[in-house]
C-alpha cells in the first residue's frame, strides 16, 4: 500500500506542476492492483490529502478504477464526500465475467460486482457512477456481453483490447485475422440497433476521428499521451500497460522525491508518446485510417528487435473495425442541408436537442436538475414559447456548454439560466410561460442569460426566478431582488448589462444583426484568449471597426451571406490583441475577433471563417467524403481560397491582390480536383459543384 508520505509528496509535486503550467484542471485516478484494499479510512486519507493540496491550485477531478468486488456503502460515502467518480471492471454477463474473474477460492465474483453496481446506481450515489470497463474476450458472446453491461445503465462502456504484443500475440480461437474487429462490430450493430443510448468510448472515438474530431481514448488516435503513473513506492512510470511489453518497459528511473512532473514530461520515453503522427511506424503513416487508429495502444506495438516502431499487433483488427464503422455510418445520399441554409440550421438545432437529452439522461436525479428540466419541457410544449427556446438552444455557445457538461460535471445553474433566458425572451413579448419558477445554487456572483445579458448578484448562493408579464423577478437568499428588463433594453440598468447588437449595412447580411457577446461563460472556446467584458469605450471602438468591416463586405462582396458557402455570424466575441479572426469549438454562428483587428482583416476573416464554419456544420449533418482520404482539408482550402478571390474580385483585373488571390484559388481547386471523385459522397460532390460554379463566375 502507498504510504501517507508518498501520497503527500505526490500531491505537492502535482500541485506544483499544475501551478507552473497554469492548468485549468487535472485528474487523479486511484488505480491498482485493487485500490479498495486500502479500505474506506485509507481512501479517505488519500482523497483528503490530494484535495487539500491540489484543489486550491486547480480543479481536481478524482476517479477510481476498481473490480467492485468489495465496494460497499462506506466506500461510497467517502467517494461522495470528495466527489470521486467510480469506474468498475466487468466483462459482461455471468459466464463471460467468470471466465477470468473468479475469486481466490474459485468462486464467481459476478453477483458481488452487480450488487456493488446496483448500490452505485442508487439515487444517493448515481452521480459518482463513471462507467464500466470490459476487456474483450472473443470466446464470449458479444451480444450477451453488451446486453448485460447495458442493463446496468452505465454512463459509459469502455471495451478494451487484451494486452498483447507481437512476441505474445492475442488469442484467436477461430483463426480469423480480424476476430477482435468482428466481435466489436457485432457489439456495434447491437449498440446501433438499440439506439446508441449508452455511450461506448471505443465507438465514440472512432466516430469522432472519422468526422475530423479528437480521439477519446489513449488506445486510439494521434493525441499525445497525458498520463503519468506513480507507483506505491513513489516511482514515476509511464503508462502501466507498457509492463506487458517487457520487464522494465514502463520504468523511468524517476520518483516523486527526487523529480518533478515537469522533469517526467521531458523524459524520452514519455516524449515518444507525444509525437503524434511522427511517432508511429512508417507503415502506419501511410495507412488511410491512421487519424482514427493512431497506431493503436503504444504497448501493443512492441516486438523484440524493433521495439515500438511497429504497427499494433491488432493492426488488422483496427483497420477492419474503423472501416466497418465508417461503412455503417457514411451517409452517401445528397443531404438537403447542402443547398438549404434553413435545413442546415434545423439540423444543428436538432443536434443540440439530442445532446441536451443525453445530458438529461446522465443528470436526472441530481439536486435541482429535474425541477429545471420540468420547466424546460413546459416551454417546449408551448407553441408561443417554442421559438424563443429554439433561439436560446441554437445559440453557438449552447453547444460548448452541452459538450463540456457531457465530458465533465454538469451545472444545474447553467441549464436554469438557459430556461430563464427563454422565459425572459417570451415575457418581453407579453407571453408568460406556464409556471416558470426555479431555484438553484448560483456558483458565481455573475449570472449570464444567453442571448440577452448579464446580471450582477450580491454574491454566489441560492437564487429563485419567477416570470411575470414583461419581466423576470430574481430573488437572492440575502433578500436582494432583481427585476430583469425586457429584451433589447439599452444601456446599463443597475445590475443588468444587456448584450449589444453590432451594426450591419443594408444588403450585407440576412436576419438580425450579430450580438457582441463578451460575457458568456462558455465563449472561451477559441484557440486564442478571450477578453474580459469590455468597458463602454472599448465597446464603442469595437462597434466602429466592425461597422467599417461590414461596409467593406457590402461593397466588395454584395449579398455574400446569401451564397451557399457562407455562414452568417450571429455572435461576435472579442479576442485578445493579436488573435485575428477565428472560429472555435462551438456551434455554427460564432466568430472571434481580436480587439485590435483592422476592418479589412475583419472583413476577410468573416468570409474565410464563415466558409469553414459552413463546411464544419455540414459535416455534422451529413458526410461529404470518405474518411481517411485527405479530401476534407483540400475541400476546406479550396473554399477559403475562393472566398479570398471573391473579396478581391471587384478590383481591376491588373490588381496584384486580385491576380494573386485568383492564382491561389486556381491552385487549390486543381489540387482538390486531383482527388478521385469516388472519395466524395453525393453531398460532397454537390459542394464541389458549387465551388466550381463559383470559380467560373469569378473567372468571368
Amino acid at each position: 500500500m502507498i504510504s501517507d508520505q508518498t501520497v503527500a509528496q505526490t500531491a505537492r509535486r502535482f500541485a506544483d506542476y499544475a501551478r507552473e503550467e497554469k492548468l485549468d484542471s487535472v485528474s487523479v485516478i486511484l488505480h491498482g492492483g485493487e485500490p479498495l484494499l486500502v479500505g474506506p479510512a485509507g481512501l479517505r486519507s488519500i482523497c483528503e490529502e490530494l484535495t487539500r493540496t491540489i484543489a486550491p491550485v486547480t480543479a481536481l477531478d478524482l476517479r477510481i478504477h476498481t473490480n467492485g468486488v468489495t465496494l460497499n456503502r462506506r466506500h461510497l460515502e467517502v467517494f461522495a464526500e470528495f466527489d470521486v467518480k467510480v469506474g468498475i471492471s466487468l466483462d459482461g454477463d455471468r459466464a463471460a465475467n467468470d471466465r477470468h474473474r473468479l475469486d481466490r477460492k474459485g468462486r464467481s465474483s459476478y453477483d458481488r460486482v452487480v450488487q456493488a453496481v446496483d448500490l452505485l446506481r442508487s439515487p444517493e450515489f448515481r452521480h459518482l457512477y463513471l462507467g464500466l470497463l470490459c476487456t474483450v474476450d472473443v470466446a464470449n458472446d458479444p451480444v450477451l456481453v453488451h446486453d448485460a453491461l447495458a442493463a446496468l445503465d452505465p454512463p459509459r462502456i469502455d471495451y478494451l483490447l487484451p494486452h498483447s504484443t507481437w512476441d505474445h500475440p492475442p488469442s484467436r480461437p477461430t483463426g480469423s485475422p480480424t476476430a477482435y474487429a468482428d466481435w466489436l462490430l457485432r457489439v456495434f450493430d447491437r449498440w446501433d440497433e438499440r439506439g446508441r443510448t449508452v455511450p461506448v468510448r471505443t465507438f465514440d472515438s472512432v466516430l469522432s476521428t472519422l468526422g475530423g474530431g479528437p480521439s477519446e481514448t489513449e488506445a486510439l488516435g494521434l493525441a499525445p499521451s497525458d498520463l503519468a503513473v506513480v507507483e506505491t513506492d513513489g516511482s514515476f512510470e509511464q503508462a502501466d500497460s507498457l509492463k506487458t511489453a517487457y520487464d522494465g518497459a514502463a520504468a523511468t528511473g524517476y520518483d516523486v522525491y527526487q523529480h518533478s512532473f515537469g522533469e517526467l514530461v521531458r523524459h524520452p520515453g514519455v516524449r515518444a508518446r507525444q509525437l503524434g503522427i511522427s511517432g508511429v511506424s512508417e507503415t502506419c503513416r501511410k495507412c488511410p485510417v491512421v487519424e482514427s487508429c493512431g497506431g493503436g495502444l503504444y504497448a501493443h506495438r512492441y516486438r523484440d528487435g524493433s521495439g515500438f516502431d511497429n504497427p499494433s499487433v491488432f493492426c488488422g483488427d483496427l483497420l477492419a473495425l474503423i472501416d466497418g464503422i465508417a461503412d455503417r455510418n457514411i451517409q452517401r445520399d445528397l443531404s438537403p442541408a447542402v443547398r438549404s441554409a434553413e435545413r442546415l440550421r434545423a439540423d444543428q438545432l436538432q443536434l443540440n436537442r439530442e445532446l441536451l437529452a443525453l445530458l438529461h439522461n446522465r443528470q436526472s436525479g441530481r439536486p435541482g436538475w429535474d425541477e429545471v428540466w420540468r420547466t424546460l419541457l413546459q416551454q417546449d410544449a408551448d407553441d408561443s414559447v417554442l421559438p424563443h427556446l429554439d433561439a436560446v438552444l441554437g445559440h453557438p455557445y449552447a453547444r460548448t456548454f452541452l459538450r463540456r457538461s457531457l465530458d465533465g460535471p454538469a451545472d444545474t445553474g447553467r441549464l436554469a439560466v438557459t430556461v430563464a433566458a427563454v422565459a425572459l425572451r417570451a415575457a418581453a413579448l407579453g407571453v408568460v410561460p406556464g409556471e416558470t419558477a426555479m431555484r438553484w445554487d448560483a456558483d458565481s456572483a455573475v449570472l449570464h442569460l444567453p442571448t440577452l445579458g448579464t446580471l450582477q448578484l450580491t454574491g454566489p448562493g441560492p437564487v429563485e426566478i419567477t416570470a411575470t408579464s414583461g419581466r423576470l423577478l430574481l430573488r437572492e437568499a440575502t433578500g436582494a431582488e432583481h427585476r430583469l428588463p425586457i429584451a433589447g433594453a439599452a444601456g446599463d440598468l443597475g445590475s443588468w448589462r444587456p448584450l449589444y447588437a453590432l451594426g450591419w449595412p443594408e444588403g450585407a447580411g440576412t436576419g438580425d444583426a450579430p450580438l457582441l457577446d463578451d460575457a458568456n461563460p462558455y465563449r472561451d472556446c477559441f484557440a486564442a484568449p478571450v477578453t474580459p467584458g469590455l468597458d463602454p469605450g472599448a465597446v464603442a471602438d469595437f462597434r466602429v471597426r466592425w461597422g467599417e468591416a461590414a461596409a467593406l463586405l457590402a461593397d466588395r462582396v454584395p449579398g455574400w451571406s446569401k451564397e451557399p458557402a457562407a455562414l452568417f455570424p450571429t455572435v461576435v466575441t472579442p479576442l485578445a490583441v493579436g488573435a485575428g479572426v477565428r472560429t472555435g469549438a462551438h456551434g455554427p454562428g460564432a466568430i472571434g475577433v481580436a480587439v485590435d483587428a483592422p476592418p479589412e482583416a475583419i472583413a476577410r476573416g468573416v468570409l474565410r471563417e464563415g466558409r469553414l464554419a459552413w463546411l464544419a456544420a455540414l459535416r455534422e449533418s451529413t458526410d461529404l467524403h470518405l474518411p481517411g482520404t485527405g479530401a476534407g482539408p483540400l475541400l476546406d482550402a479550396a473554399s477559403t481560397a475562393l472566398g479570398e478571390a471573391d473579396y478581391w474580385s471587384t478590383e481591376p483585373a491588373e490588381d496584384p491582390r486580385r491576380r494573386a488571390a485568383l492564382a491561389r484559388a486556381d491552385e487549390a481547386l486543381v489540387r482538390f480536383d486531383a482527388r478521385p471523385e469516388r472519395e466524395l459522397t453525393a453531398s460532397g460532390a454537390a459542394v464541389a459543384a458549387q465551388l466550381r460554379s463559383e470559380w467560373r463566375e469569378l473567372r468571368g
